[in-house]
C-alpha cells in the first residue's frame, strides 16, 4: 500500500470536507476523491460515507485510520530518537486561545526559538478551538479538561478575570460602586452564538440578567473597545493589566476563576520537540504566575 495514499486518507478523515483536505494537501477535491477511491478499491472496503457533513469514518475507516496513525507515529519519530540537540529539529503546531495565545505566549517564544532553533512553530491562536484528536494541532491550549480522545492533558495554570474600565470612561461616566449600577452602563463580551467554550460565558455567572450591548468573539477586539472608552468588560487579568489605562472595578464581587489546561496528542506526545515546548510552557507559567 502506498504510503501517501494513507496520508491523504488521515487528512480527509481529519478534515472531513475534501475542500478543506485539499488545502492542506494542496490537491484539488476531484482529485483526492478520485484517490480516496482508488484506495477503498485497493483495500476492498468502504472507509468513507459520503454525507451532507462530508466525508465520515465507517466502522472499517476507523480501524484503517487507527492503524495509519500508528504508522504515522513511527514516522514523526524518526529523527526525534536521538540525545541532545541534533534531534530537536521540526515542526510543532500548538493550537492556543486568542487571549492567552496573542499576550503571553507570542511574546515569549523569541526565548525558546532562541534555544531551539532548529524547532518550527505553527502558533494556530484564535478565537476558537483547534481540535487535537483530529491532528489539526499536535498540542492546544483548553479552557476545560478534555473527558475522552487520544491525549495526555496537564494543567498549566489557573487564572483569574476580573472586570475592567478605562479611566478616561471613569472620569466621564463617575466611579461604580454596586452591581446593580451596571445596568446603566455599556457592557462589552462575547457573540453569544459564537461562544466556543461555556467557560467564556461570564456574564452568565456573575451578572445575572444582564448581557452586552457591545460583542465580538475576539477577546483582543473587546479589550480595545473597553480601553476606548466604549463600556465595561470581564478581561483576564493577565491581559489587562498591562495596560496603565484599564482599571479594574467591583474587585471583590466579581472575581471570576478559570483554568488553561494543555492537551498533547498521544502518538507525538514522546517526541523530544514536543516535550521541550510543552516542558517549557509549563515553566514560563509558573514563573510568571503572579500574572494569572
Amino acid at each position: 500500500m502506498n504510503w501517501d495514499d494513507l496520508k491523504l486518507f488521515l487528512v480527509v478523515s481529519r478534515q472531513q470536507k475534501l475542500d478543506l483536505a485539499g488545502a492542506v494537501l494542496h490537491q484539488d477535491p476531484t482529485t483526492l476523491s478520485r484517490r480516496l477511491r482508488r484506495l477503498e478499491s485497493d483495500v476492498g472496503q468502504t472507509l468513507f460515507e459520503r454525507t451532507r457533513r462530508g466525508h465520515v469514518l465507517t466502522p472499517e475507516g476507523e480501524a484503517l485510520a487507527e492503524r495509519a496513525e500508528a504508522i504515522e507515529a513511527i514516522t514523526l519519530g524518526i529523527g526525534d530518537t536521538g540525545d541532545g540537540e541534533r534531534s530537536l529539529v521540526g515542526k510543532v503546531r500548538m493550537g492556543v486561545t486568542e487571549g492567552f495565545g496573542t499576550a503571553f505566549v507570542a511574546p515569549a517564544l523569541s526565548e525558546f526559538v532562541n534555544e531551539w532553533p532548529g524547532i518550527e512553530i505553527d502558533l494556530i491562536s484564535l478565537s476558537g478551538l483547534v481540535s487535537v484528536p483530529k491532528r489539526e494541532a499536535d498540542m492546544s491550549v483548553l479552557l476545560t479538561r478534555p473527558k475522552a480522545g487520544r491525549m495526555k492533558v496537564r494543567k498549566l495554570t489557573d487564572y483569574s478575570l476580573q472586570l475592567y474600565a478605562s479611566k478616561d470612561y471613569l472620569a466621564a461616566r463617575g466611579p461604580i460602586a454596586t452591581v446593580d449600577a451596571l445596568s446603566d452602563h455599556k457592557l462589552i463580551g462575547y457573540v453569544d452564538d459564537l461562544i466556543y467554550s461555556p467557560q467564556l460565558r461570564y456574564f452568565d455567572d456573575v451578572l445575572p440578567g444582564l448581557h452586552p450591548g457591545l460583542s465580538s468573539p475576539s477577546i483582543i477586539a473587546q479589550m480595545e473597545m473597553t480601553r476606548a472608552g466604549s463600556g465595561l468588560c470581564i478581561l483576564p487579568k493577565f491581559i489587562a493589566n498591562r495596560h496603565t489605562d484599564l482599571v479594574p472595578i467591583l474587585q471583590v464581587e466579581i472575581d471570576v476563576k478559570r483554568s488553561f489546561w494543555l492537551a498533547i496528542h498521544e502518538d507525538v506526545a514522546g517526541l523530544a520537540r514536543i516535550k521541550v515546548l510543552s516542558d517549557y510552557l509549563a515553566r514560563l507559567v509558573k514563573m510568571r504566575q503572579a500574572e494569572f
